[in-house]
């Protein structure tokens, strides 16, 4: 299943995260972790924000994956299942 993982940054664990340089790593270990399909990053609310597509197909997955984001950068985590154009036009 395509899975979109939207996360949020407080403004304070991400200046502190990127001062001791354990912001960058931390997102790069997410997109390897999950093979990740595309992965954006932007700003929402004034909060660093990053959006990552990936493919999983085991749900006792989900806390290996969410759990490095809480405990490096407390993360506020939101997944759910996305579809492709192609994906909705077959359903439909």
């Amino acid at each position: 299943m395509r899975l979109m993982l939207k996360f949020t940054i407080p403004v304070e664990k991400g200046n502190q995260a990127e001062k001791d340089g354990t912001l960058g790593p931390a997102i790069d270990a997410l997109v390897k972790q999950v093979n990740a399909e595309a992965a954006y990053f932007a700003l929402e609310n004034g909060k660093r924000m990053g959006i990552v597509i990936f493919e999983e197909t085991d749900q006792a997955r989900m806390p290996s994956i969410n759990e490095p984001l809480f405990a490096a950068l407390d993360a506020s985590i939101e997944i759910q299942p996305v579809l492709t154009s192609a994906d909705l036009q077959r359903a439909l």
